[in-house]
Protein backbone atom coordinates (compact mmCIF):
# COMPACT_ATOMS: atom_id res chain seq x y z
CA UNK A 1 0.00 0.00 0.00
CA UNK A 2 1.48 3.69 -1.13
CA UNK A 3 1.65 6.51 0.98
CA UNK A 4 -1.12 8.38 -1.22
CA UNK A 5 -3.76 4.91 -0.03
CA UNK A 6 -1.89 4.72 3.50
CA UNK A 7 -3.40 8.67 3.92
CA UNK A 8 -6.80 7.75 2.05
CA UNK A 9 -7.23 4.98 4.37
CA UNK A 10 -6.52 6.56 7.62
CA UNK A 11 -8.73 10.13 6.99
CA UNK A 12 -11.64 6.95 6.02
CA UNK A 13 -11.51 5.89 9.71
CA UNK A 14 -11.31 9.55 10.82
CA UNK A 15 -14.81 10.23 9.04
CA UNK A 16 -15.93 6.67 10.01
CA UNK A 17 -15.94 7.04 13.20
CA UNK A 18 -16.69 10.30 13.49
CA UNK A 19 -20.01 10.06 11.63
CA UNK A 20 -21.17 7.04 14.59
CA UNK A 21 -20.11 9.66 17.25
CA UNK A 22 -22.00 12.61 15.30
CA UNK A 23 -25.20 10.26 15.02
CA UNK A 24 -25.21 8.94 19.10
CA UNK A 25 -24.10 12.31 20.20
CA UNK A 26 -27.74 13.62 18.15
CA UNK A 27 -29.36 10.58 19.42
CA UNK A 28 -28.57 11.06 23.00
CA UNK A 29 -28.68 14.85 23.18
CA UNK A 30 -32.32 14.72 21.85
CA UNK A 31 -33.37 11.66 24.28
CA UNK A 32 -32.40 14.03 27.40
CA UNK A 33 -34.70 16.75 26.12
CA UNK A 34 -37.16 14.12 24.93
CA UNK A 35 -37.86 12.32 28.17
CA UNK A 36 -39.61 14.95 30.12
CA UNK A 37 -41.30 16.41 27.29
CA UNK A 38 -43.03 13.11 26.58
CA UNK A 39 -44.66 13.81 30.15
CA UNK A 40 -45.54 16.85 29.80
CA UNK A 41 -46.82 17.45 26.00
CA UNK A 42 -50.20 16.48 25.36
CA UNK A 43 -50.04 13.50 22.44
CA UNK A 44 -50.38 15.53 19.48
CA UNK A 45 -47.88 18.10 20.12
CA UNK A 46 -45.60 15.50 21.30
CA UNK A 47 -46.37 13.83 17.60
CA UNK A 48 -45.59 16.73 15.97
CA UNK A 49 -42.33 17.97 17.70
CA UNK A 50 -41.04 14.56 18.11
CA UNK A 51 -41.18 13.81 14.37
CA UNK A 52 -40.41 17.04 13.53
CA UNK A 53 -36.72 16.96 15.45
CA UNK A 54 -36.33 13.74 14.14
CA UNK A 55 -36.51 14.57 10.88
CA UNK A 56 -34.38 17.96 11.18
CA UNK A 57 -31.87 16.17 12.60
CA UNK A 58 -31.54 13.20 10.37
CA UNK A 59 -31.19 15.93 7.47
CA UNK A 60 -28.77 17.29 9.37
CA UNK A 61 -26.77 14.15 10.09
CA UNK A 62 -27.09 13.39 6.26
CA UNK A 63 -25.80 16.48 5.45
CA UNK A 64 -22.81 16.35 7.49
CA UNK A 65 -21.83 13.00 6.10
CA UNK A 66 -21.73 14.21 2.70
CA UNK A 67 -19.83 17.70 3.46
CA UNK A 68 -16.85 14.67 4.85
CA UNK A 69 -17.42 13.22 1.82
CA UNK A 70 -18.99 9.82 3.89
CA UNK A 71 -21.59 9.31 1.55
CA UNK A 72 -23.78 10.71 -1.31
CA UNK A 73 -27.12 10.96 -1.26
CA UNK A 74 -29.64 10.78 -4.19
CA UNK A 75 -33.02 11.59 -2.14
CA UNK A 76 -34.96 14.61 -3.31
CA UNK A 77 -37.75 12.47 -5.23
CA UNK A 78 -39.27 11.54 -1.43
CA UNK A 79 -40.12 15.55 -1.32
CA UNK A 80 -43.00 14.35 -3.77
CA UNK A 81 -44.59 12.42 -1.47
CA UNK A 82 -44.86 14.93 1.56
CA UNK A 83 -48.20 16.16 0.29
CA UNK A 84 -49.79 12.93 -1.15
CA UNK A 85 -53.09 11.69 0.95
CA UNK A 86 -52.56 8.55 3.32
CA UNK A 87 -50.62 5.87 2.02
CA UNK A 88 -48.04 3.15 3.38
CA UNK A 89 -44.44 3.47 2.69
CA UNK A 90 -42.89 0.17 1.98
CA UNK A 91 -39.32 0.55 0.38
CA UNK A 92 -36.50 -2.31 0.31
CA UNK A 93 -34.64 -2.18 2.98
CA UNK A 94 -30.46 -2.60 1.57
CA UNK A 95 -29.06 -0.32 4.77
CA UNK A 96 -29.62 0.28 8.24
CA UNK A 97 -29.61 3.77 7.31
CA UNK A 98 -32.85 3.59 4.76
CA UNK A 99 -34.79 4.41 7.31
CA UNK A 100 -32.94 7.41 8.33
CA UNK A 101 -32.69 8.96 4.59
CA UNK A 102 -36.70 8.33 4.34
CA UNK A 103 -37.10 10.16 7.82
CA UNK A 104 -34.77 13.12 6.86
CA UNK A 105 -37.17 14.12 3.86
CA UNK A 106 -40.70 12.74 5.04
CA UNK A 107 -41.10 15.12 8.67
CA UNK A 108 -44.97 14.06 9.10
CA UNK A 109 -44.32 10.20 9.02
CA UNK A 110 -45.95 7.67 11.01
CA UNK A 111 -43.29 4.67 11.79
CA UNK A 112 -43.19 0.93 12.49
CA UNK A 113 -39.96 0.13 14.32
CA UNK A 114 -38.05 -2.96 16.60
CA UNK A 115 -39.51 -3.12 19.89
CA UNK A 116 -35.41 -2.87 20.77
CA UNK A 117 -34.88 0.21 19.26
CA UNK A 118 -37.95 1.89 20.78
CA UNK A 119 -36.12 0.63 24.25
CA UNK A 120 -32.57 1.49 23.33
CA UNK A 121 -31.54 4.60 25.15
CA UNK A 122 -30.22 6.48 22.50
CA UNK A 123 -33.34 6.22 20.46
CA UNK A 124 -35.92 5.34 22.65
CA UNK A 125 -37.09 8.60 24.03
CA UNK A 126 -37.48 10.63 20.90
CA UNK A 127 -39.07 7.01 19.01
CA UNK A 128 -42.08 7.58 22.28
CA UNK A 129 -41.92 11.19 21.86
CA UNK A 130 -42.93 10.41 18.21
CA UNK A 131 -45.24 8.32 19.00
CA UNK A 132 -43.60 5.79 16.66
CA UNK A 133 -45.24 2.22 16.86
CA UNK A 134 -43.63 -0.57 18.51
CA UNK A 135 -43.80 -4.20 16.65
CA UNK A 136 -43.59 -6.82 19.34
CA UNK A 137 -47.45 -7.26 19.83
CA UNK A 138 -49.10 -7.77 16.10
CA UNK A 139 -52.29 -6.67 17.15
CA UNK A 140 -51.77 -3.85 18.76
CA UNK A 141 -49.46 -2.61 16.20
CA UNK A 142 -51.77 -3.10 13.36
CA UNK A 143 -54.50 -1.04 15.33
CA UNK A 144 -52.47 1.83 16.17
CA UNK A 145 -51.01 1.81 12.43
CA UNK A 146 -54.26 1.75 10.70
CA UNK A 147 -55.04 4.48 13.26
CA UNK A 148 -52.36 6.73 12.34
CA UNK A 149 -53.27 6.52 8.50
CA UNK A 150 -57.18 7.03 9.05
CA UNK A 151 -55.80 10.12 11.46
CA UNK A 152 -53.76 11.39 7.96
CA UNK A 153 -50.73 10.47 8.72
CA UNK A 154 -48.38 8.12 6.13
CA UNK A 155 -46.60 5.28 7.16
CA UNK A 156 -43.48 3.90 7.30
CA UNK A 157 -43.08 -0.15 7.23
CA UNK A 158 -40.63 -1.96 5.62
CA UNK A 159 -42.41 -4.90 4.24
CA UNK A 160 -39.81 -7.47 4.86
CA UNK A 161 -40.11 -6.25 8.88
CA UNK A 162 -35.84 -6.87 8.61
CA UNK A 163 -32.65 -5.80 6.22
CA UNK A 164 -33.20 -7.18 3.25
CA UNK A 165 -31.76 -10.87 2.56
CA UNK A 166 -31.20 -12.35 0.22
CA UNK A 167 -30.35 -9.27 -1.87
CA UNK A 168 -32.82 -7.40 -4.07
CA UNK A 169 -35.23 -8.37 -1.54
CA UNK A 170 -36.24 -10.68 0.70
CA UNK A 171 -39.85 -12.51 1.67
CA UNK A 172 -42.65 -10.04 2.18
CA UNK A 173 -44.80 -9.92 5.28
CA UNK A 174 -48.42 -9.93 5.00
CA UNK A 175 -48.55 -7.11 8.04
CA UNK A 176 -47.97 -4.76 4.71
CA UNK A 177 -51.39 -5.68 2.93
CA UNK A 178 -53.28 -6.38 6.04
CA UNK A 179 -52.80 -2.88 7.55
CA UNK A 180 -53.31 -1.38 3.99
CA UNK A 181 -56.58 -3.26 3.65
CA UNK A 182 -57.93 -2.16 6.87
CA UNK A 183 -57.09 1.44 6.25
CA UNK A 184 -58.16 1.56 2.51
CA UNK A 185 -54.89 3.01 1.48
CA UNK A 186 -52.63 2.76 -1.44
CA UNK A 187 -49.00 1.21 -0.81
CA UNK A 188 -46.32 3.29 -2.31
CA UNK A 189 -42.98 1.30 -3.32
CA UNK A 190 -39.73 2.92 -2.77
CA UNK A 191 -36.87 1.33 -5.05
CA UNK A 192 -33.32 2.10 -2.64
CA UNK A 193 -29.77 1.34 -4.20
CA UNK A 194 -26.42 1.81 -3.31
CA UNK A 195 -22.85 0.47 -4.00
CA UNK A 196 -21.77 -0.77 -0.72
CA UNK A 197 -22.92 -3.37 1.02
CA UNK A 198 -22.43 -1.31 4.10
CA UNK A 199 -24.72 -1.89 7.30
CA UNK A 200 -26.72 -4.32 5.04
CA UNK A 201 -27.49 -7.53 6.85
CA UNK A 202 -24.51 -9.32 7.94
CA UNK A 203 -22.43 -6.19 8.02
CA UNK A 204 -20.49 -5.61 11.46
CA UNK A 205 -21.68 -2.12 13.03
CA UNK A 206 -17.73 -0.99 13.51
CA UNK A 207 -16.59 -2.54 10.28
CA UNK A 208 -15.73 1.00 8.02
CA UNK A 209 -16.70 0.38 4.48
CA UNK A 210 -14.81 1.56 1.71
CA UNK A 211 -15.67 5.83 0.59
CA UNK A 212 -17.54 7.59 -0.60
CA UNK A 213 -20.92 5.30 -0.61
CA UNK A 214 -23.94 6.44 -3.06
CA UNK A 215 -27.32 6.08 -2.01
CA UNK A 216 -29.93 6.46 -4.25
CA UNK A 217 -34.35 6.76 -3.58
CA UNK A 218 -36.75 6.65 -6.31
CA UNK A 219 -40.56 6.75 -6.10
CA UNK A 220 -41.80 3.17 -7.46
CA UNK A 221 -44.90 1.36 -8.45
CA UNK A 222 -48.35 2.14 -6.15
CA UNK A 223 -50.60 -0.38 -5.59
CA UNK A 224 -53.95 -0.05 -4.93
CA UNK A 225 -55.26 -0.53 -1.81
CA UNK A 226 -55.28 -4.60 -1.36
CA UNK A 227 -58.45 -6.45 -1.54
CA UNK A 228 -56.45 -9.73 -1.38
CA UNK A 229 -53.54 -10.04 1.34
CA UNK A 230 -51.87 -12.91 -0.08
CA UNK A 231 -52.12 -11.94 -3.70
CA UNK A 232 -50.85 -8.43 -2.99
CA UNK A 233 -47.90 -9.64 -1.43
CA UNK A 234 -47.02 -12.01 -4.23
CA UNK A 235 -47.37 -8.85 -6.52
CA UNK A 236 -45.44 -7.20 -4.32
CA UNK A 237 -42.84 -9.55 -4.03
CA UNK A 238 -43.13 -9.79 -8.28
CA UNK A 239 -42.27 -6.16 -8.71
CA UNK A 240 -39.33 -5.66 -6.41
CA UNK A 241 -37.42 -8.35 -7.67
CA UNK A 242 -38.08 -7.57 -11.23
CA UNK A 243 -37.75 -3.63 -10.63
CA UNK A 244 -34.84 -4.03 -8.64
CA UNK A 245 -32.78 -6.27 -10.66
CA UNK A 246 -32.53 -3.83 -13.29
CA UNK A 247 -29.39 -1.69 -12.87
CA UNK A 248 -30.08 1.74 -11.03
CA UNK A 249 -27.48 2.95 -9.35
CA UNK A 250 -25.23 4.16 -12.27
CA UNK A 251 -22.16 6.84 -11.88
CA UNK A 252 -24.37 9.57 -14.20
CA UNK A 253 -27.39 9.04 -11.58
CA UNK A 254 -25.21 9.75 -8.61
CA UNK A 255 -26.24 12.96 -7.03
CA UNK A 256 -25.48 14.82 -3.64
CA UNK A 257 -28.73 16.18 -2.45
Amino acid sequence: MGIIDKIRSAREYVVFYVGLVLLAGISLLWSIFALPMNIILPTKWRKLTGRWVISMGFKLYLRALSVMGACHFDISALDALNDESPMVIAPNHPSLLDAVMILSRMPHLACIMKADLVDNPFFGAGARLACYIRNDALRHMLRLAVEELRGGSHLLLFPEGTRSHPLPIGAIRGSIALIAKQASVPIQTLLITTDSPFLGKGWPFFRKPTMPIHYRIEIGRRFDPPTDVRYSVAELETYFQTALAEPRLTTNSRGNR
